[in-house]
């Protein structure tokens, strides 16, 4: 796919891996609309990167009324979507059972539907427009959805039940929506990462933030999100790339604790 004027939504796109892949498809000629919360965020990558290239659309990717507008939203200022890019998501700390009682139930759920349901909500719709493209090149493509799981997905820690959970869900996807969508010419593939450098780390003991650089095989040190961003840009412009899940980890296999 030639990114060039071609249009991505970017779920979780004003901070963190979302923003430096909405920075990395504006610079290969892109339009992007940012799904987020975070209206202030948004503005700051939209003074960044330009009006002209950027959108912002306040969306919970949990709530289909929300994700409907958004999409709607995108239609009416770009006139299509060729790209979904899901990176929206939470994390919490809980065991499955500990000294204050059994995992409570509302926050296992939280975590479940913004990061397995969200991603699969605005994966729908965004197909549903992507279905309506005129192919793009001589194979018929019409468009690529790009899901972000986890390292986690493989190797939860303890306290990691929930979030483990939802980013295995969102592997476990993966393939079957390729097969899915595969006859409207629409990929599907999914981000694994590992540990990316984002603002939680900055607040981190410099003794943790070095333990956890050192767990790493190589290269010894966090991501980038940059590097999340250029593979982004590979999955979609390389049409050939489909129904896979892709780790960026370093070659790090998480341990129990």
């Amino acid at each position: 796919m030639d990114l060039t004027g071609k249009v991505a939504i970017v779920t979780g796109g004003a901070s963190g891996l979302g923003r430096a892949t909405v920075e990395a498809y504006v610079a290969k000629g892109a339009k992007v609309a940012i799904f987020d919360l975070n209206e202030a965020n948004g503005n700051e990558v939209i003074a960044q990167q330009g009006a002209d290239n950027v959108a912002f659309f306040s969306v919970n990717v949990a709530d289909e009324e929300s994700v409907k507008a958004g999409i709607d939203g995108v239609i009416a200022a770009f006139g299509a979507i060729h790209i979904c890019n899901n990176f929206a998501g939470i994390g919490n700390a809980c065991k499955t059972l500990s000294k204050k009682g059994p995992f409570p139930l509302d926050q296992y759920m939280q975590v479940i539907n913004i990061n397995l349901v969200g991603t699969f909500n605005v994966s729908r719709f965004a197909a549903e427009q992507m279905a309506k493209n005129d192919p793009i090149n001589d194979d018929g493509g019409r468009g690529v959805i790009i899901n972000t799981a986890s390292i986690a997905a493989y190797e939860g820690q303890v306290g990691q039940l929930a979030y483990s959970a939802s980013k295995g869900g969102i592997v476990g996807m993966t393939l079957p929506m390729a097969r899915d969508l595969a006859s409207y010419g629409i990929r599907v593939n999914t981000i694994v990462p590992g540990l990316i450098h984002t603002p939680l780390f900055e607040s981190m003991p410099e003794n943790v933030y070095k333990s956890l650089e050192s767990s790493v095989c190589y290269p010894q040190r966090l991501g980038k999100p940059g590097e999340i961003g250029h593979l982004s840009v590979f999955i979609a412009e390389n049409d050939y790339v489909n129904g896979e899940c892709i780790r960026l980890d370093g070659a790090i296999r998480m341990q129990p604790r």
